[in-house]
């Protein structure tokens, strides 16, 4: 049998570091995945080939919008799914190169098959042809990832009814789609498939899209949903489908249809925890199949760690990278540290939005009282000359300290500019930094200027006055 220090099943980002990080410990380290290649769902069907598609869409219909360059450009009528996943197919293979290098370097077996606890030191490995390899070990890391949910009374035949994974596999861009389910995923493709010029329409139970979202960023990037000609339709849910006659119809609630020519289902993703032997080690799941762990990824059984989607929420790869690196750092008694609870979310809808750190509800739950200063795109040179008019950034602060909360932008850029902000809060920072610091300009950065001064411009029309946010 033969004798590894860490087995990690998965490939993924939280599966790639924590090999990495064992193996620059001189730890031997084995990876095992499933389909034959590196990467996991991030990069085969998840992260990479979603957000390279948008791009390529971003490219394609954003000529269209700012035609303020003088060229105006439409996507032909009969473009195929092929046609626009074409660079996409460059960058998965790019990126696998990059992370089998990356195994290489460090020594790191990589195995193919499908693992399985046999114990809490063995890893059961089962071949395509049937054959089973079992292999000892000093530690394991689950990091098998996570699949779309799939409602069982629905019938997924990847023709006309999607998840969100196979809706790459689209054979043509249809007329119409109906997107079930308002989360990230949802909204996401929706924005994709709209810039398309495909009749979207995106229906979810709760009142707002994405909730965890400040909401005024919510209502902003529902507004431009809709003013791109999405229809978003909300406190509503599906109550029946039927398929036939290569046509959707969904029923809602009150008894009223929406036809279309494909429909996606996008409620969620749960762990791809059924067959990996949990029980033969004794590792706990919770009720939807997530392995229970505690803050350095551990399960409680010896030397048996779980990250990644696996393990549930926030299931960010970003995230996902660090929970790899500490339950490596934990395995082998290396300095504990814990992962920062300051994470950044990024949401690549058309515009993208990111947040960072408290929102309004949360302080004012907690009774805490804040203030707010924004800045619109337009106000900025950069925003105008980028053809960026709807966007903004939101700063949320402390009315006494002006220590900073949170950030929150919606608008070209997001998910980058969010780490300006990120930085600040990290070193407990005030707004007076944005103030004080001089920007290079024309910037999307210098929105963070105008935010910041509008907000002390807030603070000065309240002073004396009790309506400070979050109070009274």
């Amino acid at each position: 049998m033969e004798q590894y220090d860490l087995i990690v099943i998965g490939s993924g980002p939280a599966g790639e570091k924590a090999a990495i990080q064992a193996a620059q410990y001189r730890k031997k380290t084995a990876v095992i995945e499933t389909r034959g290649v590196v990467g996991g769902v991030c990069v085969h069907t998840g992260t990479l080939p979603s957000k390279t598609l948008r791009e390529t869409v971003l490219y394609l219909a954003g000529l269209k919008q700012r035609s303020v360059y003088g060229v105006v450009c439409s996507v032909k009528s009969d473009v195929t799914v092929g046609e626009l996943m074409y660079r996409t197919r460059h960058v998965i293979q790019n990126e696998l190169e990059v992370i089998q290098n990356k195994l290489m370097r460090n020594g790191i077996a990589v195995i193919s098959g499908r693992g399985r606890l046999a114990s809490a030191h063995e890893v059961e490995v089962a071949g395509d042809s049937g054959d089973v390899r079992t292999f000892s070990t000093e530690a394991i890391v689950i990091a098998a990832g996570s699949r779309p949910h799939r409602d069982p009374a629905i019938t997924f035949d990847d023709r006309l009814v999607f998840d969100s994974e196979t809706i790459l596999k689209l054979d043509r861009i249809p007329r119409s789609m109906v997107i079930i389910g308002g989360g990230i995923i949802g909204c996401e493709y929706a924005c994709i498939f709209g810039h398309l010029g495909v009749a979207v329409t995106l229906i979810d139970s709760k009142p707002r899209l994405m909730p965890f979202l400040d909401h005024e960023i919510s209502d902003t990037l529902t507004h431009l949903m809709r003013k791109g000609g999405i229809k978003v339709i909300l406190e509503d849910r599906k109550e029946a489908m039927k398929t036939g006659d290569d046509q959707v119809t969904i029923t809602i609630k009150g008894g009223r249809e929406i036809v279309a020519d494909k429909a996606l289902y996008a409620t969620g993703r749960v762990g791809n925890t059924v067959g990996l032997g949990l029980e033969k080690a004794g590792v706990r799941v919770d009720e939807r199949g997530l392995i229970l762990v505690d803050e350095n990824f551990h399960t409680g059984v010896e030397k048996v760690y779980a990250v990644g989607d696996i393990i549930g929420f926030p299931a960010l790869a970003s995230v996902s990278m660090d929970q790899g690196r500490l339950a490596a750092r934990h395995a082998f008694g290396r300095q504990e540290v814990r992962l920062n609870a300051l994470l950044p979310y990024g949401v690549y809808t058309i515009p993208e939005v990111s947040i960072v750190g408290e929102t309004e509800e949360s302080l004012s739950k907690r009774g805490i009282p804040y203030a707010a200063g924004t800045a619109h795109f337009y106000e900025l040179a950069r925003g105008q000359i980028a053809g960026d008019h709807d966007g903004l950034l939101k700063l949320i602060f402390c009315p006494h300290t002006h220590k900073l909360y949170g950030v929150h932008i919606v608008g070209q850029d997001a998910a980058d500019l969010v780490h300006v902000g990120q930085a600040v809060i990290s070193f407990n920072g005030t707004i007076d930094f944005f103030v004080d610091t001089v920007f290079n300009f024309p910037t999307m950065s210098e929105a963070y200027k105008v935010a910041a001064l509008n907000g002390m411009a807030n603070l000065q029309s309240t002073a004396g006055t009790a309506d400070v946010r979050g109070q009274g």
